[in-house]
């Protein structure tokens, strides 16, 4: 029998598991009716776990895991075409539809806006990308411009979430975690670290080297080549520019902007020297109140998920049952919780797709806590 004939069997059986599956949700359906009509929940968890034990015994012991994995798809499937038929608006699809109708067309042209650092920060230059004429509060923390914008000081905040060399900024993930706030727009900002330092210092005279921990990673195979001198974090590329101008000493530098050259009277003793040309810093703007401006297609959530194998693949079942990409996922211990985890997911969908009421409505079967983070667009 030649691959033809095998491909041949194996289309015969397709066609039978269509319509077996076409049947299987025609019933499921009626469930979803019955259910709806005697106020039953649409999981039944004990239900699930009986039925996967079974067909995983009926599959033999070499085909079991996959029949497991097999039917928890078939689960989801069931419940997303379940859930929907028995669609009724959650209380945060509510306040989201709410958020729409009453969030301003048009994003404010000069608001007060919360940064950390000092002038000439990535932070600043991001905040002006984003915002047209913004007013600019500087905050020594991360933790500062989320408590900026909890009691009302300012109506946005800028803080770096990712970069494109180092990795996700895990300060701010886990701040993420206490606060509540909500995201309105995120820019992706080129990064460009320069070495400077006083004028006439010259590279040879470099003993200390100041910076944001951040860029002091972007810029790891330069550093390899100054033996011998001692590199010290700070808490931001700015603020390192800044010590360096007020020093009076030729023996420093910072890793800062181009900007802050100009800004604090330094001299680039070498541009450019992050690790990659390609060093980018995604910012997101964040308020205190739900905000949702024309255009979103951008969401993100944090759910913590019940500490059991399986339960994130269900989350992602789901996901993917609903056509949604994930564009990022990022997991941090909960502090309080032994080796359980707070999971952060960006996605793409539309705030006006039906995939998106569909999800926000399941949200809360999906897991045992999660946070809704906001819909948004990102600027170019």
């Amino acid at each position: 029998m030649d691959i033809t004939e095998l491909r041949g069997e194996i289309d015969k059986i397709d066609d039978e598991l269509v319509k077996l599956f076409g049947q299987r949700m025609e019933v499921a359906a009626r469930i979803a009716d019955y259910k709806k009509e005697n106020g039953l929940p649409i999981l039944v968890p004990a239900r699930e776990r009986e039925k996967l034990a079974d067909v995983a015994q009926k599959a033999g012991p070499e085909m079991a895991n996959y029949t497991r994995v097999l039917y928890s798809m078939l689960f989801e499937l069931s419940r997303s075409y379940q859930g929907k038929r028995n669609e009724k608006l959650s209380p945060l699809y509510q306040s989201i539809t709410k958020a729409i109708e009453t969030t301003p067309k048009l994003f404010p042209q000069a608001p007060m806006v919360a940064c950390q650092g000092v002038e000439g920060a990535y932070a600043q230059i991001a905040c002006e990308k984003m915002i047209k004429d913004p007013f600019i509060m500087y905050f020594k923390s991360f933790e500062a411009v989320f408590n900026a914008i909890d009691k009302g000081l300012c109506q946005y905040g800028i803080l770096p979430l990712e970069n494109s060399t180092a990795g996700s900024v895990n300060k701010v993930y886990d701040l993420m975690i206490n606060h509540n706030f909500s995201i309105v727009r995120t820019f992706r900002l080129k990064i460009d670290h320069n070495l400077l330092a006083l004028p006439g210092a010259k590279l040879s005279d470099i003993k200390e080297i100041y910076s944001h921990e951040q860029a002091i990673s972007q810029c790891a195979e330069f550093l390899s080549t100054l033996p011998g001198v001692k590199v010290t974090p700070v808490e931001n590329t700015a603020v390192a520019a800044n010590m360096v101008a007020q020093s009076g000493r030729k023996d420093v530098a910072a890793l800062s902007s181009r900007a802050c050259e100009e800004l604090y009277g330094l001299a680039c003793l070498a541009a450019n020297i992050q690790d990659k040309g390609n060093n980018r810093t995604r910012f997101i703007c964040i308020c205190k109140n739900l905000e949702i401006y024309p255009g979103s297609d951008k969401t993100s959530i944090m759910m913590i998920l019940n500490h059991k194998p399986g339960a994130l693949y269900k989350v992602l079942a789901r996901l993917y049952t609903l056509g949604i990409n994930v564009t990022k996922l990022e997991s941090r211990p909960l502090p309080d919780r032994d080796f359980e985890f707070m999971f952060y997911f960006d996605l793409e969908t539309s705030i006006y797709s039906e995939e998106f009421v569909q999800l926000m409505c399941e949200l809360d079967e999906l897991c045992e806590e999660f946070k809704y983070l906001g819909s948004y667009s990102e600027v170019v």
